[in-house]
Parts: structure tokens; C-alpha cells; sequence
């Protein structure tokens, strides 16, 4: 990072989108959006909700769709069924792929999950069964992680002859640690959801019939405070991760000061003084 300036995020023009209560059903990807939470749902069963190149797509559609509508505040991503959030890439594909087919398959998708990192709305993973290789990458590119108790996790890709693709070789050692990076990413090895949780890989593990309400409970409880405030916190930790300490502190000290000017801040501090409920606009 080269420099500790922050700037106030700009919302992209907006797209148009479905209404607040609609469904959208693409051919591989399940759109919904409920009040102030969006549901992405993978929606390929048959192979485990594995990721192909129309699915990397489709997801982007909702996640664009998903940013450019303020009515939406968070956003909760899981997988079809009962078994799989993601259990990887679709090998089919990889295994006709080139050289430069297979740059440019890794780029799409980390571009992908860059705007499900950086959205600057909260994203759950709601893991409800394997989230292997790209659905471990996928997952880790969200805000929070919460698994059922079934779910296993790892990066199998070198049992293939491969090796991640979607940012795993990235994300991992950021929040895991890079020794126990290194152990996943190079045996290929599984763990499961309890394993997940206490290296820090998962925020919390729930019965299945729990993982969406609990999903909901917590994007609901962000969804309660101040729009700009969350999105400059998840802005200036995202950043921050990139930086020495000394520009992350920089960064949200510049962070600190645009929201002394925002309108959120001014009603946020005055309900506090006058003892009501602060009603947030995001501005």
C-alpha cells in the first residue's frame, strides 16, 4: 500500500435491479432479496454446486445487483441442498483448459470474489456442507463464515496436479496462519468444521436447521447501525490487511475524519445525547 489516504467509496452507477421482494432464477445461481438481506444460493446440485465459468458469471450478476440497490444491506451466500456450499471447480473445465485458458479462468474468478470481499456490504458464507477448493476460497472471501457441523474444508488442488487458483494461496495464510496454509494447501488435506473454527478459519459452527437464522440474526444486527460507518470499518480493515500497521492506523484516522462529516454521524451522536433510537440513512 502506497498510501494512507482514505477516499469515500462511490457507489457505481446503478443497474437496474429486481424489487426489494423478488426472485431471480438464473440457470445456475438462485437470486432472492428479503427486505434488507440478499440470498445468493449456488444452485447446482448435481455436482455439488461445483463452480464453471457460467456460475463464476452469474455470480457476479447478483453481487453487482446486490452493491448497486441500497435497499440491500448485507447479503447471505450458500449452496443448494445439504451437502455441498461449494465442493470446488468444475474439473470437466480444468481439465480441457490451456495455459492461458487457465490465467484467465484464475483471474475471472478472483475478480469475482474481490467484489464479495469488497462490496462494502457484510457477506455470510452460510457453509452447509463441503466447501473445498474454490468454495473454500469462496468462502473465505466473505465477511463471516458460518458452518453447519458437518461441513469439511481444505484445498485439495495438489491432489489434482493443481494448484488454488481463486485466491488460496492468498487468503488462507491471512487468516489461518502460513503454517497451517502451508499444511492445507500442500497435502490437500480435509478438516472439518470444528477443526475450521478453532484455527479461525470459521466464526462460528451451528446445527443445520440453525445456519440460516443465525445468518440472519447477525446480518441483522449490523444492518442496525450506521450504513457508512460499516462500510468504511469493512473498507479500512480490507485495506489495513494490506498495509503496515502505521498506514492502517493512517487509514483509519483519514476514515475517522470523512465520518465526522457524514449525516449518519450527526444522528447517531444526537440519539445517543437525547436518549431515542437513531434512524440511519446512510449519508
Amino acid at each position: 500500500m502506497t498510501s494512507a489516504t482514505a477516499t469515500i467509496p462511490q457507489s457505481p452507477s446503478v443497474a437496474p435491479t429486481v424489487s426489494s421482494t423478488a426472485t431471480l432464477r438464473l440457470a445456475n445461481v438462485l437470486y432472492e432479496k428479503r427486505g434488507a438481506i440478499a440470498y445468493v444460493t449456488i444452485n447446482r446440485p448435481k455436482v455439488l454446486n461445483a463452480l464453471n465459468g457460467a456460475t463464476w458469471q452469474e455470480l457476479r450478476t447478483a453481487f453487482e445487483d446486490a452493491q448497486n440497490d441500497p435497499a440491500v444491506r448485507g447479503v447471505i451466500l450458500t449452496g443448494t441442498g445439504d451437502k455441498a456450499f461449494i465442493a470446488g471447480a468444475d474439473i470437466g473445465d480444468l481439465a480441457q483448459a490451456s495455459a492461458i485458458d487457465a490465467e484467465r479462468s484464475s483471474r475471472h474468478g478472483q475478480a469475482v470474489l474481490d467484489l464479495i470481499e469488497n462490496l462494502g456490504k457484510p457477506v455470510i458464507a452460510a457453509i452447509n456442507g463441503f466447501a473445498l477448493g474454490g468454495g473454500c476460497e469462496t468462502a473465505m472471501a466473505c465477511t463471516i463464515r458460518i458452518a453447519v457441523e458437518r461441513a469439511k474444508f481444505g484445498q485439495p488442488e495438489v491432489k489434482l496436479g493443481l494448484l488454488p487458483g481463486g485466491g488460496g494461496t492468498q487468503r488462507l495464510p491471512r487468516l489461518i496462519g502460513k503454517g497451517r496454509a502451508l499444511q492445507l494447501i500442500l497435502s490437500g488435506g480435509l478438516i472439518n468444521a470444528q477443526e475450521a473454527h478453532r484455527i479461525g478459519l470459521v466464526n462460528e459452527v451451528v446445527p443445520a436447521a440453525e445456519l440460516i437464522p443465525r445468518s440472519e440474526a447477525i446480518l441483522n444486527e449490523i444492518v442496525a447501525n450506521a450504513p457508512v460507518a460499516v462500510r468504511f470499518a469493512l473498507d479500512a480493515v480490507n485495506k489495513g490487511m494490506e498495509a503496515s500497521q502505521s498506514e492502517g492506523l493512517a487509514l483509519e484516522a483519514s476514515y475517522f475524519g470523512l465520518w465526522a462529516g457524514t449525516d449518519d454521524k450527526k444522528e447517531g451522536t444526537s440519539a445517543f445525547l437525547q436518549k431515542r433510537p437513531a434512524q440511519f440513512h446512510g449519508r
